[in-house]
Formats: structure tokens, C-alpha cells, sequence
């Protein structure tokens, strides 16, 4: 690979795309092989943090929001809880059918209402959030998730605290998975953190890009409200720490419907 000549490559050849970069990414297996490593174990303590939170019992209807290949939902299944998927990539929810037969999973944009005062809670997890143009269409998966939550259900969204990441941004990356080669390049462009990611399959070259919105604690905060939410707690990561904006990569915000 080549250093810049390679990340203007990849921005051109992913500029005609960037509306929907999200829907080309990740139902890839390039996507899967890049990230897979954080898949179960960091699910397990996801959702065991979530039960440990909010006290949730057997049969709670939980919404996980983005859901991918249904990593939590396998958790949260497995805790018994009721547990619905949604997810805008046809693949990702094909493939978390196949392993999940059965189960409530289902090809959806967040930012649309997918439901009326149905679940005891929603969990947005592994910043899936500040994928789209503009904060307003944020602002519509707020109001989304109030929507779909029963008066006095949560959500818990988890979040990259944007200006530590930014603070301290690896700009260049090389790694390899099971003989792939990738390589990653970052930048800040207009308030969106963009990862323009190399991929090296054998002879093949591909070229991905991710594109979120640098969303600050405090814009998150406001908008949760905006949608008529309760902010209870933040922390950072599944452990439950309390969030020190200093030092925590994570930022994660737990709210609640009011019950009137």
C-alpha cells in the first residue's frame, strides 16, 4: 500500500457512495474480520451491565437498535429477555437470521418510528449513532427510541467520547486478520471523524469508508432531552464507571421515558 496516494484513491472512490457508505460496509466480511475480535465477549458484558442496571426480569421487551449480525440480541435471548433487532443492512440481518431462526429481526432505518410504547428498553451500542448528514436525522433516532419505549423504559446509548478520541487520533494504521492486510486512515473533516479503510485480500484491493459525526457528551445530552428523555447516569463502558471526560474513550448515556 502507499501511503497517501492510496487514502485519495479511497476518497475518491468512495465519494459517490457517502450517503450510504454504511449499507456498502458493513455486511462485508472485511467489516466482520475487522471487528469481529470485539464481538461476543464484549456483548456478554454489554448486556450483562445492561441487567445489571436497570434490574430488567425474564420477558422484558428490549430493542436492540443497529444491531448488526445480532451479537447482544444472542445475549439478551440468552438472559430471557424478549429481544427484537433492527438493522439497516440486508446483510447483517440476513446473516443474524440464519443464526438466530425465529427471532424478531428486521431490515430497518433507525431514524424512522418502528414502534409505539412497545419496549421496557433500547440499547444502542458500539457507536452506531452519527452515521447519517446532519444532526437532525440524530435528532429523529431520538425521537424514534421515545417513541418505541413504554412510559418509564430505557435507553442506554453508548457513544465515542468525540473529543478525547479526537484528542488523541491515530492518524495512520496497518493490521492484518487471517492473512487480510488493512490499512486505516483518519482524519477530521467538517465535524465527521472519517476512516477510510484499506483492504488487501491476496491480489484484490478494496476500499471502504466510515463516516460519524464527532457528536460531543454534551450535544448527545441535549438531544436526549430534546426527544423528552431522562438522563439518569453516564459512564464509560459496559464496566459502569462513572464518565470522566478527561480520561474515558467511551461516552455512555443512560435515560429515561418519563412514566407521564
Amino acid at each position: 500500500m502507499h501511503g497517501e496516494s492510496s487514502t485519495v484513491r479511497c476518497v475518491l472512490s468512495q465519494a459517490f457512495s457517502r450517503m450510504a457508505w454504511y449499507k456498502h460496509w458493513f455486511g462485508t466480511r472485511y467489516y466482520k474480520l475487522l471487528y469481529g475480535h470485539r464481538d461476543e465477549e464484549d456483548a456478554r458484558d454489554w448486556v450483562e451491565a445492561i441487567l445489571r442496571a436497570w434490574s430488567l426480569h425474564p420477558g422484558s421487551r428490549v430493542l436492540d437498535l443497529a444491531c448488526g449480525r445480532g451479537r447482544h440480541v444472542r445475549w439478551l435471548l440468552a438472559a430471557g429477555m424478549e429481544a427484537t433487532g433492527i438493522d439497516i443492512s440486508e446483510a447483517s440481518i440476513a446473516e443474524a437470521r440464519s443464526l438466530m431462526p425465529g427471532v424478531d429481526l428486521r431490515v430497518q432505518d433507525m431514524r424512522e418510528p418502528f414502534a409505539v410504547e412497545r419496549y421496557d428498553a433500547v440499547v444502542c451500542l458500539f457507536t452506531s449513532l452519527g452515521y447519517f448528514d446532519t444532526i437532525e436525522d440524530d435528532r429523529k433516532v431520538f425521537a424514534a427510541v421515545a417513541g418505541a419505549l413504554k412510559p418509564g423504559g430505557r435507553f442506554v446509548l453508548d457513544f465515542m467520547n468525540s473529543p478525547l478520541v479526537l484528542r488523541d487520533l491515530v492518524k495512520h494504521e496497518e493490521l492484518e486478520r487471517e492473512g487480510v492486510f488493512f490499512r486505516i486512515d483518519r482524519r477530521l473533516e467538517s465535524g465527521v471523524l472519517v476512516k477510510c479503510v484499506i483492504v488487501r485480500d491476496g491480489d484484490v484491493e478494496h476500499h471502504f469508508e466510515e463516516r460519524v459525526q464527532a457528536l460531543t457528551p454534551r450535544e448527545l445530552e441535549l438531544m436526549a432531552r430534546e426527544a423528552g428523555l431522562v438522563i439518569e447516569d453516564r459512564t464509560d463502558g459496559p464496566d459502569l464507571k462513572p464518565f470522566d471526560a478527561r480520561l474515558s474513550q467511551r461516552f455512555v448515556l443512560w435515560t429515561r421515558k418519563p412514566l407521564a
